[in-house]
């Protein structure tokens, strides 16, 4: 047996925002049983966290259903406040999450968790046009605003700027079209975002996320995808300090939060991502007979 929790991750309302299972000591489990459990529970993501590797400082396995990732933002958010509220860590204290992109540095301000990204920003064209990414979600080639690019903090996201929020909600990707267009890419992963007319360096803007395998399925809060955002529109504004609150999951009737800094010098870009996060439950799961999980505090 092993215990887990259910968190639900950029929000402060139970039932909304993005769903997320963390097994806190989940040193002693393999990938073939981590993929496993993950594909069990159906979750967008869970997280594995093994033993300590030094004060504040933890290993950590993302999963999907399906594959395992290197990185995702509403894991390392889910699980940084869950480590707090466990005891594992200390809100005064920065917590290190090594993950597959390298070691994440998690800061807590009230009820806020803010990680810096790992990876450097990087953009690409995307496989999708402006008249390939009208095709795909069903609207008219005047809803897409810009040419879409591939941007990436560590998972690549095509991001497609929209007109308006009704052109948001109207949004319905075609199998047949993300087939042609999307999955050929190799990079199965789409954000749309509405960012607004605002000048100013703190505004909202509107977002969705589709991605790929198991049909095409829209996600309620997505970390990696802001941070790439992020990136992508301070690369476009400039030097400076630039932040945005990211509202997705509206569509699904579970709405989150996301906050979204970027510090641009004329040498570096610097992206971190905040959230909150809730503990709506835990359990425990009865692994195969043979198999023992460390009951080590890790």
């Amino acid at each position: 047996m092993t215990d887990y929790f259910l968190l639900d991750v950029f929000t402060d309302l139970a039932f909304t925002g993005n769903p997320l299972a963390v097994f806190p000591r989940a040193k002693g489990l393999d990938d073939g049983m981590m993929q496993a459990i993950a594909n069990e529970l159906n979750l967008s993501e869970t997280v594995f966290v093994g033993g300590a590797t030094g004060q504040h400082r933890y290993p950590i396995r993302i999963f999907t259903p399906t594959e395992e990732l290197p990185f995702a933002g509403h894991p390392t958010i889910g699980t940084a406040h869950l480590l707090v509220e466990l005891g594992m860590a200390e809100r005064d204290r920065p917590l290190v999450l090594e993950a597959g992109v390298g070691p994440i540095v998690v800061e807590f301000e009230n009820e806020l968790a803010r990680f810096t990204t790992a990876a450097p920003f990087s953009s690409l064209p995307s496989s999708l046009n402006r008249t390939a990414a009208a095709e795909l979600l069903g609207l008219g080639a005047h809803q897409v605003l810009s040419e879409p690019v591939l941007a990436s903090c560590g998972l690549p996201y095509h991001l497609v700027e929209l007109a308006s929020l009704e052109a948001l909600e109207r949004a319905r990707p075609s199998p047949g079209a993300w087939s042609e267009w999307v999955s050929s890419s190799g990079y199965d992963q789409v954000y749309l975002y509405v960012a607004g007319k605002e000048a100013d360096a703190s505004h909202i803007v509107r977002a969705r996320m589709f991605s790929t395998p198991g049909g095409v399925r829209e996600d309620p809060a997505t970390g990696s995808a802001a941070a790439a955002l992020a990136g992508y529109l301070a690369q476009n504004r400039g030097i400076g300090r630039w932040r945005w609150q990211i509202e997705q999951g509206i569509e699904m009737g579970r709405p989150s939060r996301i906050l979204a800094e970027a510090d641009r010098t004329e040498d570096d870009l610097s992206i971190r991502i905040a959230g909150e996060a809730m503990i709506v439950g835990s359990g425990t799961l009865h692994l195969p007979s043979g198999l023992t999980v460390s009951r080590e505090a890790p």
